[in-house]
């Protein structure tokens, strides 16, 4: 399992007022960025809120029907590909060769009644200079109907989905290279955050800013246990994106 650490600095809004006479600790410094790069599931998102929770479930469903297996057989069949290939969908393209559509349409019909417009973090957004982008494994529908329950379809110049990186999910070092060059982005001169921290050890290797949103979910724990991200990957972490956004120097 990939390392998971607390940062010694308090988190930007953990941090209390100074005691008299000391000068404030700086604002984290996120100047140099022009190009904002948002994983999607359980970071634009709260991670409690059930949403991959049934993604997670329809994963299992998929491989059950196609193994014709009980639910905990296809449980376990499923975590091991998403472990042994990054995602069960490249797994499951690698071992059993199925086509990708159908499994993105059957894992992705869910149910976003729950899941409401958050004008806090578009107005968080909205202040971000430059480009902002989103960066899944997951799929564009999928993300399109996300953004539009959230009311922030209006925010991003452009969503990667796993057909853009070439069905090679996140943290393969080739996702990032297919997504650098979609956006025709400048490493130095961006900022990515993701929930899962294995994810950020290729985009901090190539310059970028990282921010881990540490959600405490058990998904962000499990898959890959390569590459293994340790503090020197992660250069912010929070578990609140918009009180983080808030609080970032621009």
């Amino acid at each position: 399992m990939a390392m998971l650490w607390r940062m010694n600095q308090a988190l930007p809004h953990d941090q209390n007022d100074p005691p008299a006479g000391t000068a404030p600790a700086p604002l984290p410094d996120f100047t140099h960025v022009r190009d904002w790069i948002f994983d999607l599931d359980n970071t634009l998102y709260r991670a409690d809120n059930g949403i991959f929770a049934q993604i997670d479930a329809n994963m299992t469903r998929y491989v059950a029907n196609l193994l014709g297996m009980e639910r905990d057989a296809a449980r376990a069949v499923q975590k091991q590909l998403y472990r042994d290939h990054g995602t069960t969908l490249a797994g499951l393209i690698a071992v059993y060769g199925i086509d990708p559509e159908p499994y993105l349409a059957f894992v992705h019909d869910i149910d976003l009644a729950g899941l409401h417009p958050d004008p806090d973090l578009h107005r968080a957004l909205a202040r971000l200079p430059g480009r902002r982008f989103v960066f899944t494994n997951g799929c564009r529908n999928h993300a399109r109907r996300i953004l539009e329950r959230l009311g922030l379809n209006d925010m991003f110049e452009q969503v990667w989905d796993i057909r853009t990186i070439g069905f090679v999910p996140k943290p393969e070092p080739a996702a990032y290279g297919h997504a650098v060059k979609a956006g025709n982005i400048a490493p130095a001169k961006a900022a990515m955050f993701d929930d899962i921290a294995r994810n950020l050890v290729v985009p901090h290797d190539l310059g970028m800013t990282t921010v881990w949103l540490d959600c405490q979910s058990d998904w962000s724990r499990q898959g890959p246990e390569f590459p293994v991200a340790s503090a020197a990957h992660i250069d912010h972490e929070t578990r609140e994106l918009v009180s983080f956004l808030d609080t970032i120097g621009i």
